[in-house]
């Protein structure tokens, strides 16, 4: 549930109780609420990618977001995210316990870490496959969202098994690939057969972008959605625009979330940015956007 469960809320009350035993968590704050009647409003961290993880914990209470959907690469450390090898092999060197202090770090701050964004390349191993699911594990997150190609799907259904956690697709609009996740079917083929730990992280702009319709995709499988990321683009491959200047029916997604009472998380994703504008402010920008959508 995208709402602070009890024991969630019990965990993040409990450090801030406990504060005064170390000096690490002077900083605790009560767990910040950014439900907006009933719908959980988030961010994909990829948002502040122009943020190191510290920075990017810091917007999240600027702007006043609960919900976390913790992209790998805000973890990675800045001179090597761009490096494939080097990432590579952070991933499979860092000790889980400096991932579990990112989690006491998003904690003292009163952002829950929902989801983890791990990486999913064909080329893995099996060890580096397994590895994304035991950070997520370490970070507290309750689902993983995933970039892999559908081919992919098979082995990574095996993987959540094994650890008993969901893990959502991310699609692109590349509907030139039978092996991208663009449309409704290629997301219903992965789902076809497959066991209830795999889902959708349904990108609205990518999704209106290949020639989905979001509002009909919801529908009919919201029960498999992990989280929704929000942003706007026009149809037939357009660019990401600033909300509202696209053909993506945020304010109708985020309506149908509110009244039929869909449990799913709702991450801004900040993508439009041109030079000289300010990623908080931005994303600042379209929080209020999703409020003034739910409340009215």
């Amino acid at each position: 549930m995208a709402i602070l469960t009890r024991r969630e809320a019990g965990r993040l009350l409990a450090m801030v109780a406990g504060s005064a035993l170390t000096p690490r968590l002077a900083t605790a704050t009560m767990p910040i609420n950014s439900v907006i009647r009933g719908v959980q409003i988030g961010a994909q961290s990829y948002s502040f990618r122009d943020l190191p993880l510290d920075g990017c914990i810091d917007a999240y209470r600027l702007v006043g977001l609960g919900e976390c959907e913790l992209w790998e690469g805000t973890l990675i450390p800045p001179e090597i995210v761009r490096d494939a090898k080097a990432s590579r092999k952070w991933r499979l060197t860092v000790p889980l316990k400096t991932i579990a202090e990112a989690r006491q770090k998003f904690e003292r701050a009163g952002v829950l870490v929902y989801a983890f964004n791990a990486r999913m390349d064909k080329e893995m191993s099996d060890e580096e496959l397994d590895r994304g699911f035991r950070m997520a594990q370490e970070l507290g997150a309750k689902c993983i969202t995933a970039s892999a190609k559908l081919s992919m799907a098979g082995r990574v259904d095996k993987v959540a098994q094994k650890y008993k956690m969901m893990v959502g697709f991310h699609g692109h609009d590349n509907t030139n690939d039978p092996d991208e996740f663009s449309t409704a079917e290629t997301f219903e083929q992965a789902m076809k057969g497959a066991s209830k730990y795999i889902g959708v992280n349904l990108d609205l702009g990518h999704f209106v972008a290949a020639g989905g319709d979001p509002l009909e995709f919801l529908r009919r499988h919201h029960e498999r959605m992990v989280t929704l990321h929000l942003k706007d683009r026009t149809k037939n491959h357009g660019p990401n625009v600033a909300w509202g200047e696209g053909d993506v029916p945020i304010v109708e997604v985020l309506r149908m979330l509110r009244d039929e009472r869909w449990k799913i998380p709702a991450n801004i994703e900040y993508e439009y940015g041109r030079p000289g504008l300010d990623t908080v402010s931005e994303v600042k920008k379209c929080f209020e956007y999703c409020r003034k959508a739910l409340e009215t």
